[in-house]
């Protein structure tokens, strides 16, 4: 059980910058025990994703004392992962984790809660959203269907994926089997890519049986766990479909709204620290998996110039296309757009001039 200055910490530490007025443990005639569902998208295998909605419940039981319990199962327990947001809706579970993307094939829009070809990277989606105005374009969207959301991690940049074969030109793309979703395939597809929705615990499999070229995944840390390249030895970066994947924990509006006041703050403070936690045990990660992988023969490739720059001319493309269908989907584009450039001429001048310069003397040793 957290101390009392722990658990007095956790409450005051509020979410977006809005300190939350918890001064102490729960009163106990305002905090009535409560069991909960919650089911993550990620298998256990994913220990950082799949260990998120675990410390969430960790901290919130410790704030409220044991009195407010949340219980973590896997995807098909009960609910399958593309049925997650479904559930949360419905209130078949109180909760879900996992990314909004679940939801894009009923409503493009909500790709945009997590990442888009060429969107904002991770610092950049957190700033939208806890300080320029997502939150409230979201929270708009997400009502429709009966959900409240909040951020509780990041990926960051992705990695490009594994292939059997480096690419070296567009031309390479075409017809070329990539396992790959979402709004990221869609761009892909336009130069030829054919889209495959592979599992991931299928990935291994179909790459070495050559029912598919190449897959993205996630990034070095969790990569590493497929063994990939032993089939499919070039590891192409970036993943520009991914520059920073923000990843939600879901509520039943109805349930969430049915909370006392102190258990949403509490929920919101849980969330933030699962938030900041999640990004760094990527950052901390990633960078020992990778010298692991290239040790056991991964080729580190870039994508070349003119398939970013094709990939690019797509992405907005399709954008166009969604947008013209769509009034949510573009009026959220725009924002973000008008946010990412204003977060680009900042990091411009400040973090890509400095992290280029501590780049180049790392390489001079």
């Amino acid at each position: 059980m957290a101390p009392p200055l722990a658990r007095r910490a956790l409450l005051s530490a509020g979410l977006g910058g809005a300190a939350v007025a918890v001064s102490g443990p729960v009163r106990a005639e305002a905090a009535p025990d409560l069991k909960w569902r919650l089911v993550s998208s990620y298998p256990k295998s994913l220990d950082i994703l799949y260990g998120a909605p675990e410390l969430l419940a960790r901290t919130v039981a410790e704030a409220t004392d044991g009195r407010f319990q949340i219980q973590v199962s896997g995807p098909g327990e009960p609910v399958p992962a593309d049925g997650l947001l479904d559930a949360v809706s419905a209130g078949t579970v109180e909760m879900g984790y996992g990314p909004a993307t679940l939801g894009a094939a009923k409503d493009p829009t909500f790709a945009l809660a997590t990442a888009l070809p060429f969107g904002l990277n991770a610092r950049g989606q957190s700033a939208w959203w806890l300080q320029g105005g997502a939150a409230d374009l979201f929270g708009e969207i997400f009502a429709k269907h009966g959900l409240v959301a909040l951020p509780a991690g990041n990926t960051g940049a992705q990695m490009g994926g594994w292939f059997r074969r480096e690419v070296k030109a567009l031309s390479d793309l075409q017809g070329l089997k990539l396992r790959i979703g979402g709004l990221g395939g869609q761009v892909l597809a336009k130069f030829g890519v054919v889209p495959q929705a592979t599992p991931g615990p299928e990935i291994y499999a179909a790459l070495e049986s050559k029912a598919i070229d190449a897959a993205e995944w996630i990034g070095p840390y969790d990569d590493e766990k497929l063994g990939l390249q032993k089939v499919a030895p070039t590891y192409h970066y970036p993943g520009f479909w991914e520059g920073g994947a923000l990843i939600h924990l879901w509520f039943n509006a109805e349930a969430w709204k049915g909370l006392p006041k102190a258990y949403r703050a509490i929920l919101q403070a849980a969330a933030a620290q699962v938030h900041a936690d999640v990004q760094a045990k990527y950052d901390a990660r990633n960078p020992r998996a990778l010298r692991r992988l290239v040790a056991a023969g991964a080729q580190l490739r870039p994508f070349p110039q003119e398939v970013m720059e094709a990939a690019l001319k797509n992405a907005n493309d399709v954008y166009a296309e969604i947008g013209g269908k769509n009034p949510d989907f573009k009026r959220v584009y725009e924002a973000m757009k008008t946010f990412r450039n204003e977060e680009y001429l900042w990091f411009q001048v400040a973090e890509y001039t400095y992290d280029n310069f501590m780049i180049r003397a790392r390489a001079r040793g």
